[in-house]
């Protein structure tokens, strides 16, 4: 079983240096920084490689980093057969919140990306069905950004704004 960092320095043999770093963060687990435009690789990689193996996505979270206007991607990956885990993250400018879709690597993902275009508006490039999942088609917005202005109406109906 490799713990995050070890996993991190095997991806970079393959890779290279260019596009990855590591962190252990104030809180919480460590985590590899993968630039957007390398997700898609480097996921199928971390899924059929035999010393990783990962071939459960557990989750895949949208969040809004305001003060950086940014907004990211974290993916949960867990290997049933080698009993490892380790977290991704993406980060993309707000004004171009565009991350290629993983759907095609582990299929669980359709679902989750949705949702994060749903409520945190990332885009996820070549998805086969994006389009929004909890709200409505015509809904104003995306309510888990942190600048997020919920509207006083729909459709003639309070919205209890």
């Amino acid at each position: 079983m490799m713990q995050p960092e070890e996993i991190f320095e095997y991806v970079k043999e393959e890779f290279g240096e260019e596009g990855f770093s590591f962190s252990s963060g104030d809180i919480g687990d460590s985590w590899i920084q993968v630039e957007a435009g390398m997700i898609k690789t480097v996921s199928k990689f971390l899924r059929d490689d035999p010393k990783m193996r990962f071939n459960t996505l557990m989750c895949l979270s949208g969040v809004h980093y305001p003060k950086e206007e940014e907004l990211g991607v974290t993916y949960n990956l867990h290997s049933t057969e080698l009993k490892q885990t380790v977290a991704l993250k993406v980060r993309v400018p707000i004004e171009n919140p565009n991350v290629p879709s993983i759907e095609a690597i582990w299929k669980t993902a359709d679902w989750h990306e949705r949702e994060a275009y749903d409520m945190v508006g990332l885009i996820f490039e070549d998805h086969p069905n994006h389009k929004r999942i909890l709200l409505p088609d015509d809904w104003e917005g995306h309510p888990l950004r942190k600048d997020y202005v919920q509207q006083d109406f729909y459709r003639g109906i309070t919205t209890g704004a």
